[in-house]
């Protein structure tokens, strides 16, 4: 659709009688659906980039599906998780594919670790190091799943824990992976996932997926991308974290182990007696574990700076040895791979592994690129990483410079790649710089749109003044306290949100010690479930009998996670979740600002505060029936000259500044059950 011909379709669609309201019962016309609608057509018309934050509520999925659909055009969509992909695919898409009446073949594509890889269940299968009975009654569930599903996708198996041990043993990587050599190769999930991306108009993604491709090009996306002329990423405030992780370098002593397992393996199942495969695989394998030892015992989740020749605290000697050590054990295992090759294409594909670890154990060795920065994340295992500081060189590079002639019409003329960014949070100023700088997008136009929502009738923020300093001992004790006694008033509906797992371990062990045994609340704690279990408990609250729910969770639980309802009442936030100054990263980025004359804090550590504090919060209202209170347990925000600019990212709740006034909330809160009408819109 030339021109301005796709603003009018658009316009009708959310118009009041269009065909959205007649495709969903609940829908009704919103001014800032709309203007966002018509933007993401503009830009799909015109080319070019576009970000847009909108609001909680705006319904920003039917604000860019809609003009991506009626344009015609190849669409890609890429989302934040695999469970967002899912939900886009199985219900946002049918629902409005139906609505319009198009003839539109859609395609969900995740990565590799998603689908089941049929070679590798025959290898587990015969592997006798199972870790124990669940296992091999899981691996039984999973073979008798194998027989049935199209798709390959894990994600259809139900009751298959996420974290389970058994998904690496069938699954592949883009490191064991045979590709055409495998002897499954024709029956492959991840292949027909591919061939249906290719052959689809809409194709649904997400951010590790697109990343993972534009470092490694093995994901399929080389060949997608370019016959993409609309390419949209939701959840876009993930994209520059997400982007780093891929766009570096990485070495970790779990994928060499993995490694040595597979070599002793393949070498004893096809090549017995030809060469030391126990041998060999002993060398690789105690070349990383001595690795991991120079490191010492360090607590889990460690991050420690690796600016000189040596991460902090390893000695350089040691240090340089595990490396050469690593790079010996893997050039050994090439020379005897080497000599059996042509018996089977594992050997080859090993061959190629074992190469890939001796060359990033010497790039290692050597100095880090100019412009990123180097760490080792310690846990049971190490992981060597050197990351850029931000996407924006890759995204300027390898997105917005499309190769000329790439978007040629059909009648020859080039129209420019679309590209559609957005979120509910982007940042805290008008031009949404906290996104738009680390993500090469400054020229980018871009749109706020603000949510529908009553705040201030909705829902109001404490700080509470009375509280220690959130750097005092008693801090984590005094907010499970408050945490507790608001929940005990509201029969549960409260989730608390803390910055770091040991405020998170604390606050659930001391909201367990008070409730346990008293039938009163149940006390959820991230980790004890899975992530998905944890929030279907949260949901069904106090019904059925059951108590009612306080969770208590950080980081993957600041976004992404929706509770309508009344379910939901009561956010509690212990801290102000600035980045933490003894990141690696947070300090190169730091460093580059302070290089530049600019502030390290006022443009950086307090934006990032901001953001991350407006996801924690946009938890409570969820939708226009939705009642609720957030209470930020940090004085600072009350107190400090930066607290003024942190409240201003917040939703305009209205304040509630004492004790009597917050008892008096949750009396309000706990009288009153919100309607649990779902407006249908996402």
């Amino acid at each position: 659709m030339p021109g301005q011909l796709l603003a009018g379709p658009v316009h009708e669609a959310f118009a009041p009688g269009g065909v959205l309201s007649r495709a969903a019962e609940q829908f009704r016309p919103r001014a800032a659906q709309t203007d966002m609608a018509l933007a993401v057509a503009r830009t799909i018309e015109d080319g070019g980039a576009l970000v847009v934050e909108a609001g909680t509520g705006v319904g920003k999925t039917f604000s860019y599906l809609v003009p991506a659909l009626l344009s015609g055009e190849r669409v890609l969509l890429s989302t934040a998780t695999k469970t967002l992909q899912d939900q886009l695919f199985g219900r946002d898409l049918p629902r409005l594919i139906e609505a319009l009446g198009l003839p539109v073949r859609k395609a969900l594509l995740k990565g590799r670790g998603s689908y089941l890889c049929l070679q590798r269940l025959e290898l587990a299968r015969r592997d006798a190091t199972l870790p124990d009975r669940s296992a091999i009654r899981a691996l039984a569930r999973i073979e008798e799943w194998s027989q049935s599903t199209r798709t390959g996708d894990l994600a259809e198996l139900p009751g298959l824990d996420e974290r389970s041990p058994l998904i690496p043993l069938v699954t592949s990587t883009r490191e064991n992976c045979l590709g055409s050599q495998c002897p499954k190769f024709r029956q492959c999930h991840v292949n027909l996932a591919r061939r249906e991306a290719l052959a689809a108009d809409v194709v649904v993604i997400n951010h590790h997926l697109f990343f993972a491709d534009l470092a490694v090009r093995e994901s399929g996306m080389a060949e997608l991308l370019p016959t993409v002329r609309v390419a949209i990423f939701d959840e876009a405030h993930q994209l520059n974290e997400t982007g780093v992780q891929f766009l570096g370098r990485q070495l970790g002593t779990g994928q060499v182990l993995d490694f040595a397992r597979d070599l002793l393996a393949a070498g004893l199942q096809l090549a017995r007696g030809l060469a030391d495969w126990q041998g060999v695989a002993a060398a690789v394998e105690r070349a990383a574990r001595d690795l991991r030892l120079t490191v010492g015992r360090r607590a889990a989740g460690v991050r420690l700076r690796w600016a000189d020749a040596a991460p902090d605290g390893v000695d350089p000697g040691n240090w340089r040895d595990g490396l050469e050590q690593l790079q010996l054990a893997s050039t050994q295992a090439m020379e005897a791979l080497d000599t059996v090759s042509e018996l089977a294409p594992d050997f080859v594909r090993l061959y190629e592994r074992a190469a890939d670890i001796a060359e990033r154990a010497e790039r290692f060795a050597g100095a880090c690129e100019p412009g990123a920065v180097r760490w080792v994340d310690v846990g049971a295992q190490l992981r060597l990483v050197e990351s850029p500081l931000d996407i924006a060189q890759a995204v300027q590079e390898k997105l917005l410079k499309a190769a000329p002639g790439e978007d040629a019409g059909s009648a020859g003329e080039t129209r420019s790649r679309a590209w559609i960014f957005t979120s509910a949070t982007l940042g805290d100023d008008e031009r949404l710089s906290w996104f738009t700088e680390p993500c090469g997008l400054e020229a980018a136009e871009v749109l706020r749109v603000g949510s529908p929502f009553d705040y201030a009738a909705q829902a109001a923020v404490y700080v509470p003044r009375e509280l220690a300093r959130p750097n005092d001992p008693a801090h984590s004790e005094q907010v499970a306290s408050l945490a507790a006694d608001a929940a005990a008033r509201l029969g549960g509906r409260t989730m608390v949100l803390t910055t770091t797992l040991r405020a998170l371990r604390t606050i659930g062990e001391a909201l367990q010690r008070r409730f346990d045994g008293s039938g009163e609340l149940e006390i959820l704690v991230q980790g004890q479930w899975p992530k998905r279990r944890l929030i279907e408990r949260f949901r069904e609250g106090s019904t059925a009998g059951r108590p009612g729910c306080v969770l208590v969770a950080s980081a993957s639980f600041w976004e992404g996670v929706d509770v309508p309802g009344d379910a939901l009442q009561l956010v509690v936030i212990d801290k102000l979740p600035f980045p933490p100054p003894g990141d690696p990263l947070v300090e190169a980025r730091a460093q580059r600002l302070q290089s530049q004359g600019r502030s390290p804090f006022n443009d950086y550590f307090v934006p990032e505060a901001a953001v991350a504090l407006k996801q924690g919060a946009g938890r409570l209202i969820r939708r226009e029936s939705d009642r609720g209170m957030l209470v930020v347990c940090d004085t600072r925000l009350a107190t400090m000259g930066y607290g003024r600019r942190l409240l201003a990212a917040l939703p305009p709740m209205r304040r509630v500044a004492t004790r009597e006034e917050f008892a008096a909330v949750l009396e309000e809160l706990a009288a009153t059950r919100s309607a649990t009408t779902d407006p249908a819109l996402t």
